[in-house]
């Protein structure tokens, strides 16, 4: 008996259940698998979206927002009723559990759920247009792939026009299926570009201790250094030099705990071109043709 024939009949001792075989759809998720993998669509789901919000018909665009938009909280007259609003970016951030590709445009809307304007209203509309091009886009799980945690951070510095915070953004890859990612304004100003990609790599190491620990409750033990990319040489030099200084004092305690990840051998830095860091697509809008092929490593088309 397997382990999986082993659960389910612990759960039916215990539960009223049913089992109704493979998993096809579960709250909105498309799930179909194939010689390559389990395959993972919110289709039916952003169809949905488009419909509701009377963007059905409307001409696709390439890109998630437009690469020149600068949001801020006083552009734009103040919505008299945001719940609009809010239904539609709540919806968003629940699309991203298979659209990665998203997700930075979608951590920029919920920023101002609490008084958004009709600027906000049209940056997430438009948003909307680039799914309807983009519907059958998910995640694909690879079936057959290596063992092995790879990780990319990146950081847009001093990009948002209001508090001059930094964005930073993260994914990680188990073999070649992305399984974490995230795109997320950082707490505190960084004073330079070095720093905000430093607190970056901070960020992404603790997802990367969290995940080996929950891989290794699963079964795989044993696994190789967690290969962390950065595209900022700064960056990896203050993770390798133990000395401090008056430049790195300010981050002192992302230094220890990355540098401290190293010595362990738990995570391996290397320099990766900015051209090949995945990473980019969660700090700021790119151009079409980067954000296409960036798009097209963390996903794939049904």
């Amino acid at each position: 008996m397997t382990t999986i024939q082993q659960l389910k009949g612990f759960l039916a001792q215990n539960f009223h259940m049913k089992d109704l075989g493979n998993l096809r759809y579960f709250l909105g998720i498309e799930i179909s698998r194939s010689a390559d993998g389990i395959f993972l669509c919110q289709k039916k789901y952003t169809s949905d979206i488009i419909s509701e919000f009377g963007m059905a018909g409307k001409k696709p665009l390439q890109l998630p927002m437009d690469i020149h938009l600068k949001l801020c909280p006083e552009k734009g007259d103040i919505l008299a009723d945001p719940s609009l609003y809010q239904r539609l970016v709540g919806k968003l951030i629940y699309l991203t559990i298979t659209r990665p590709d998203i997700s930075f445009s979608v951590q920029l809307l919920s920023q101002y759920m609490h008084q958004p304007t009709t600027i906000h209203l049209q940056a997430a509309k438009r948003l909307l247009r680039y799914l309807i091009g983009t519907k059958s886009q998910g995640l694909l799980l690879a079936s057959s792939s290596s063992a092995q945690l790879t990780a990319y951070c990146d950081s847009d510095w001093a990009s948002c026009p209001v508090t001059r915070r930094s964005t930073s953004g993260y994914c990680i890859f188990l073999g070649e299926s992305p399984i974490s990612w995230k795109a997320k304004k950082q707490t505190v100003v960084a004073r330079s570009s070095a720093e905000a990609e430093y607190r970056s790599m901070a960020l992404t190491a603790c997802e990367v201790k969290w995940l080996s620990s929950l891989l290794k409750d699963l079964g795989l033990k044993d696994l190789p250094p967690t290969i962390l990319k950065c595209d900022n040489k700064a960056a990896i030099a203050i993770a390798a030099n133990p000395v401090m200084h008056e430049k790195t004092k300010h981050v002192d305690i992302d230094c220890h705990f990355v540098r401290d990840q190293i010595k362990e051998g738990f995570i391996k830095t290397e320099y990766t071109p900015s051209h090949q860091q995945v990473a980019d697509i969660f700090t700021k809008i790119l151009p079409v043709k980067a954000h296409q092929e960036h798009a097209s490593k963390l996903g794939s088309t049904l």
